[in-house]
């Protein structure tokens, strides 16, 4: 069995048993939300240096860290290539893969992963927000979708007007969350393709839990039930979107924040929704676990 990992960028990961702790305090600022390419390299070589060769379910505190997903990712490089290839999938309330000029964050890292040879395909699961919406199209990164390399998997938003432009395909809409996971578990089922799976929980329903960002309809039983039904396959994983306050030093990022009109949280909740989000992050580790 192997052990998980925490990512200790904000201290909001809760006590997990056997897990590898890995102080990564130094880079909160720096790398949260969003940073230089230059800064992800740098990062990306600390971490190279600190992960050991074989470890289980990586936590990564909130989901402003959803990027570092790209990094993890990467290693398995060595072991799957275009000839044998992963798929990777991904539960968000957003695509991911939004245009980013100034380096690389939170919600551009997708567009990298499907650019990777060894990676046959991108899924995203659950998307409500209306970056996908025709009013931002322009936003999202269009190459990965055109090439056939990423599924958006949605519900609540008009979709309808990426048929008009060859899209139906990778544009995907349901009506309930039950139609959505039932429907890509089905056409997963003759797939034999090892799976990567990146869970930000933002994906859930606030009824659920609560993130750092606006949520999506999902329950946790339709996260247990894909593990489930893919978990055969699964080689890899990670879960994001950990509630942690955050004020950024910086004024750029503090104006991209409230441009993405993240939720303010009061310090009177926070205890009581981090013990939530532990307990959820210790169902999930379970049905993970080998």
């Amino acid at each position: 069995m192997t052990y998980p990992i925490i990512l200790n960028f904000d201290q909001s990961v809760g006590e997990i048993n056997n897990a590898k702790i890995i102080d990564v305090t130094q880079w909160q600022d720096t790398i949260r939300f969003g940073c230089s390419e230059k800064k992800f390299c740098q990062f990306k070589a600390e971490l190279q240096q600190s992960l050991p060769e074989h470890f289980g379910t990586v936590f990564m505190g909130s989901g402003d860290y959803h990027h570092i997903s790209l990094l993890l990712i990467e290693r398995l490089a060595k072991h799957y290539s275009a000839d044998n290839p992963i798929q990777v999938i991904v539960f968000d309330n957003h695509p991911d893969n939004m245009r980013y000029l100034f380096g690389i964050h939170c919600g551009s890292w997708v567009s990298y992963v499907a650019s990777l040879p060894f990676v046959s395909h991108v899924h995203v699961l659950g998307i409500t927000s209306h970056d996908i919406g025709l009013s931002h199209f322009w936003e999202n990164r269009w190459k990965p979708l055109f090439q056939k390399k990423l599924t958006y998997w949605s519900l609540d938003v008009n979709v309808s007007w990426a048929k008009k432009i060859g899209l139906g395909q990778a544009f995907r809409h349901f009506s309930t969350p039950d139609d959505l996971i039932a429907s890509f578990l089905s056409e997963q089922y003759h797939s034999a393709e090892p799976v990567y799976l990146s869970i930000d929980k933002d994906v859930l329903s606030e009824k659920v839990i609560h993130t750092n960002w606006d949520q999506g309809q999902l329950q946790t039983y339709h996260l247990l039930d894909t593990i489930t039904s893919l978990k055969q396959r699964i080689v890899a994983s990670d879960i994001t979107g950990e509630l942690s306050i955050w004020q950024p030093s910086h004024w750029f990022k503090r104006l991209l924040s409230s441009l993405d009109k993240q939720p303010t949280i009061e310090a009177d909740n926070l205890h009581n929704w981090q013990q939530a989000q532990h307990q959820l992050n210790l169902t999930l580790l379970k049905a993970l676990s080998v």
